[in-house]
């Protein structure tokens, strides 16, 4: 037989055996493999989203980071409303609906209200924190009017009480105007907002959990009467430069548990998901206003002896103070009379 004969019949009979294996594959697959995959997906699932302080997975997957769908769980975003144009003054706006494409309106309160708004540009400027209200058809408002021109990332974080996890959603908002970028490129760790003067200790380490210290001061002296906001003396939110994921941090004691002291250190346990840089922006409140401070810090990779492969993030620093006196928020106020800082 010659060989493109052979060949033919080899190909044919290799083609027929492969077949009557693919066919016979569902009957020899062990059951207690197909209930290990199943139950792996379903445990992947269920902790697609690391969760905010109490409703945090403790055995969350280092890669499990929140804010980059607008949709999670049954869970959607609907409804985006917002001012079109840089300095026009309008409302953010918004509905979450559950599976049925109805309203959520029953909500858990996590550090002291039912819903989180944070609002940033895509390269990490113009961040703000602010506080919507709820109407009694599930629509979330709050007052609004964005600084400058670009591409803004709007998160809902909030924890349903129909699920009893934290959830964080997130949109993106295009504002008409002159658009000046203004890409953070080097780590900052110290910084300035009206007067109060903010150093940043500790590195992120990624795939692991870590603690970082903010040291607050005013004219070199140090500021022990920061005032309680939102359940702590210090509220932290921590993005990573790129895809801007919401990344899991908590504070380190309370106001009033006996321990926690109104500065000058506010502490944080924060997990970085992957190496590289990240953007973190620190709320306080003293003296009856709150001030938002940016900070920008890279994760590195541990090493098999726990060290880092890198020098932290404290070496790639900005040389002296960093001042971002226009991050304050301008706090409007809901008909509940709550402060929207």
């Amino acid at each position: 037989m010659r060989t493109p004969a052979r060949l033919a019949l080899f190909t044919a009979g290799a083609a027929a055996v492969f077949a009557v294996a693919l066919a016979a594959a569902p009957l020899v697959i062990p059951a207690d493999a197909s209930a290990a995959w199943t139950s792996n997906e379903d445990d992947h699932m269920d902790t697609t989203e690391a969760g905010h302080g109490e409703h945090a997975a403790a055995d969350a997957p280092a890669d499990d980071v929140r804010g980059l769908s607008v949709s999670h769980r049954g869970i959607t975003l609907t409804a985006l409303d917002a001012p079109a144009r840089a300095g026009e003054p309008g409302e953010i706006s918004f509905i979450l609906t559950d599976a049925a494409g109805e309203p959520l309106t029953d909500f858990e309160i996590a550090h002291d209200r039912p819903l989180h708004l944070i609002v940033v540009r895509t390269d990490g400027a113009h961040f703000r924190h602010v506080h919507p209200a709820m109407a009694d058809d599930g629509t979330w408002q709050v007052p609004f009017a964005f600084d400058a021109a670009g591409a803004y990332r709007v998160f809902a974080d909030f924890a349903p009480t129909s699920i009893g996890e934290t959830v964080t959603l997130t949109s993106t908002v295009e504002v008409a105007g002159a658009f000046t970028p203004e890409p953070r490129t080097t780590d900052v760790t110290t910084s300035t907002v009206e007067g109060l003067d903010v150093e940043l200790d500790g590195a992120l380490v990624a795939g692991g959990e870590s603690e970082l210290v903010f040291t607050v001061t005013r004219d070199g002296e140090p500021v022990t009467t920061l005032e309680p906001y939102l359940g702590a003396y210090g509220h932290l939110v921590a993005l990573r430069q790129g895809d801007l994921a919401y990344l899991h941090v908590h504070p380190m004691g309370e106001p009033g548990d006996g321990v926690t002291e109104a500065g000058p250190e506010i502490a944080f346990m924060a997990t970085a998901p992957t190496a590289g840089r990240y953007l973190l922006y620190l709320d306080v409140q003293e003296g009856g206003v709150v001030r938002s401070i940016p900070f920008v810090v890279t994760a590195t990779t541990a090493g098999a002896d726990g060290a880092t492969d890198a020098a932290g993030a404290r070496s790639h620093d900005e040389t002296g103070s960093h001042d971002v006196a226009g991050h304050r928020d301008d706090a409007p106020v809901d008909a509940h009379g709550q402060d929207h800082r």
